[in-house]
This record gives structure tokens, C-alpha cells and sequence, in this order.
């Protein structure tokens, strides 16, 4: 597997494999990688017949009382787990290179990013979408794999991705989750053996309001339920428990399209994040 460190030499490669007429998946990541991540690189290699995956622990995302600091940095592990199963390359810029002196442009999405994580961290979402449009412009994919794990993010990128004529197919992947239904994430590590046992409560919330609002009723008796079940399992704070339109994310009274259910809580002094579809 190659390693790339800065955006000439990645270009240079894609071009290479253009010019032998194979087609390029890019995999964006902040490392720490575990085996929801892994399924975004199948993914990519079902399509595409050569995967690149970037690491970069992006600090633009992070805000200031949040967990850039500690987040989890194991890159020789992550680069033995990308070999092991056949990445072709992995991307690892370095905060010079992503941001470099002067560095002064943002990319912005609104409506999108006003509801849910949005008004909770400040700034979150334009450090995403900053990132992620440098990386699609830096590798310029056929497509690029994101989880839907992160389903406010993934709609994010879509937008930015269509709103500024990127020419990448954006991609979302299901949640992989554990047998007990907590979803895959690096952030599961911080967990507590009591918190983890607890954790997997999320899901099961977020289904049985799923089943309860699926059929058009009212959203709020569910979504009342379903926090006071969070909240008595030992979340807390819960952030947000919501029904959104799966498109614009608008909060929904009922259901009468595609639509998610999404939840943000803490358990302990881990953040959790998860949504199911309805």
C-alpha cells in the first residue's frame, strides 16, 4: 500500500491510475479506524478498482472545550489494517499541508447545519465541510464513501459536494453496529465497562420510536418517551432526540416521507451519536 503525504504526490498517482483507466474511491477518515470504517473501504472497492483512504485528525472540526486533544491517534495500526485488506493508498497530510500559512477560505453550508449537532457546536460543520471539500478537490475521486453514522454530516457534504459542482459521487454507507446494536465508533473506546454495557440503550430508543411514528402518528408523545428511557438508563445530558426529514433535516410533527430518527447524549463524559431510519 502507498503512502502519500502531500497533495502532489496524490495527484500525481490518480492520474497514473486514470491513465490505465481505473477508476479512484476516496475513504475520508481521522484514523483510529475500526471495522465500520473498514466497511466504507469495501465499499469503495466494490465500486472503484483503486481505494484511497485519508487520515487526518482534522483540528477545524474540534471546538474548544471538545476532544482534538485526546482523540485517539494510532496510525501504524490503522495503516496495518488498511493493508490487510487491500487499500491501494493512504492520504496522510499533516495540519501544515490541509492549512497552510495564510490559509483563509470556509465553506459554509446553511439550513442543513442550523438544526440537531449544528447549534451545539459552533463551527463544527464549516470545519467539516472545509476538509472534506479540500480533500474531494485534492484526490478528485469517482466517488467518495461517507457512514451514515454521521447522517447530518453526510447530508452536509452531499450539499457542498452539489452546491459547488464537485464532480464526485458522494456515497452513504449503512451503520455497522455490535450484536447488542451500539453503532461502530472510535469513540467507543472512552467508554467505561458500566457506560458500554448501558450504551446499546441508544439504539433500542431510537427503534422503538422509529416503529412508533412510522406510521404518521405524532412525533412528540414518542420522542418524549423515548428521552425520559434515555435519561433513565443513565444518559445524560441528552443533547437531542429527533424526527427530521431525511433530505432537509427539518424537524417533522409527523411522518409522511423518508425520514430519521437521530439522538445526541452523553454517557459520562462520552458524547454519543446515532440515528436510525424510518
Amino acid at each position: 500500500m502507498l503512502r502519500l503525504a502531500d497533495v502532489p504526490a496524490l495527484r500525481a498517482q490518480v492520474r497514473a491510475w486514470r491513465a490505465a483507466g481505473e477508476g479512484v474511491a476516496l475513504v475520508p477518515t481521522m484514523g483510529a479506524l475500526h471495522e465500520g470504517h473498514l466497511s466504507l473501504v469495501r465499499q469503495a472497492q466494490a465500486s472503484s478498482r483503486r481505494v484511497v483512504v485519508s487520515i487526518f485528525v482534522n483540528p477545524t472540526q474540534f471546538g474548544p472545550n471538545e476532544d482534538f486533544s485526546r482523540y485517539p491517534r494510532v496510525l501504524e495500526a490503522d495503516l496495518a489494517l488498511l493493508a490487510e485488506i487491500g487499500a491501494d493508498a493512504a492520504f496522510l497530510p499533516d495540519v501544515a499541508t490541509m492549512y497552510p500559512p495564510g490559509f483563509a477560505t470556509t465553506v459554509t453550508v446553511t439550513g442543513l447545519t442550523e438544526v440537531l449537532c449544528g447549534p451545539l457546536r459552533p463551527g463544527h460543520f464549516a470545519g467539516v465541510a472545509t476538509v472534506v471539500t479540500k480533500l474531494l478537490l485534492q484526490c478528485l475521486p469517482d466517488r467518495a464513501v461517507f457512514g451514515e453514522k454521521d447522517f447530518q454530516q453526510l447530508q452536509v457534504i452531499r450539499r457542498a459536494a452539489r452546491d459547488l459542482d464537485i464532480p464526485v459521487a458522494i456515497e452513504g454507507a449503512p451503520t455497522l453496529r455490535e450484536p447488542d446494536g451500539l453503532a461502530l465508533s472510535s469513540r467507543n473506546r472512552y467508554l467505561s465497562d458500566e457506560e458500554r454495557r448501558v450504551a446499546p440503550a441508544m439504539h433500542a430508543v431510537l427503534q422503538r420510536v422509529a416503529e412508533a411514528v412510522g406510521g404518521g402518528a405524532a412525533t412528540a408523545p414518542a420522542l418524549a418517551e423515548g428521552r425520559a428511557a434515555l435519561e433513565a438508563a443513565g444518559f445524560g445530558p441528552v443533547q437531542y432526540l429527533s424526527v427530521n426529514d431525511a433530505e432537509t433535516l427539518a424537524p417533522l410533527e409527523r411522518v409522511e416521507s423518508p425520514a430519521r430518527v437521530l439522538a445526541a447524549a452523553y454517557l459520562g463524559r462520552t458524547r454519543l451519536i446515532d440515528n436510525v431510519a424510518v
